[in-house]
């Protein structure tokens, strides 16, 4: 109904569609916290998020890795993440070298299947950790698998929707800051 560019439907149009009852289905829908509009219905973009969030398909806290070099290793290892509720459930690269390797037992897989698994398995937080060659591509193919936030560590500024988040960590820029406070330091007149 979504593709069709349906908006809106109602309890009785679902039960029709599955053969109940127009009443048991606005009940079960209930559970979800979603609330109808009378004579309109649901919304139905935000109907198929109350159920899937509702389901636990919506795993807000896993994350798919993109670039499975020296820092997507090392990130793909980093417990400290866990403390705040992510998991790297999976890395992608396009290397064969790589492709299959464990990884701080997590599997790479080839990053072709990336959108497909993206979609199928409901992950909405992507990294990319990929020369910047690359790093559009990566996004373009995320946000068409359903990624909704990214976590570039490419040194590149993305293209994306206004609909997903982008957070970019600049490396370089951190280094900058390092080097000229240090600098700052080490010429301030010490005190006595």
């Amino acid at each position: 109904m979504k593709a069709d560019g349906q908006k809106f439907i109602s309890c009785t149009r679902i039960a029709e569609g599955l053969d109940l009852d127009p009443t048991s289905v606005r009940k079960d829908l209930a559970f979800t916290g979603i609330i109808g509009r009378p004579r309109i219905g649901y919304d139905l973009v935000e109907l198929m998020e109350a159920i899937a969030t509702f389901l636990g398909w919506r795993k807000s806290k896993e994350a798919f890795l993109v670039g499975a070099g020296d820092l997507g290793r090392a990130l793909m290892g980093y417990q400290g993440f866990r403390e705040h509720g992510l998991e790297i459930i999976a890395a992608f690269d396009k290397d064969p070298a790589l492709i299959g390797q464990q990884i701080h037992g997590k599997e790479v897989l080839d990053v072709t299947s990336l959108s497909d698994l993206i979609s199928r398995m409901g992950i909405f937080i992507g990294i990319i950790v990929t020369p910047a060659a690359v790093a559009q591509e990566v996004a373009d193919t995320m946000v068409a698998g359903g990624i909704e936030a990214i976590w570039n560590f490419a040194p590149v500024r993305l293209v994306v929707p206004d609909t997903v988040i982008v957070e970019n960590v600049e490396l370089s820029a951190s280094l900058s800051v390092l080097s000229s406070r240090l600098s700052d330091a080490r010429k301030a007149p010490t005190e006595q």
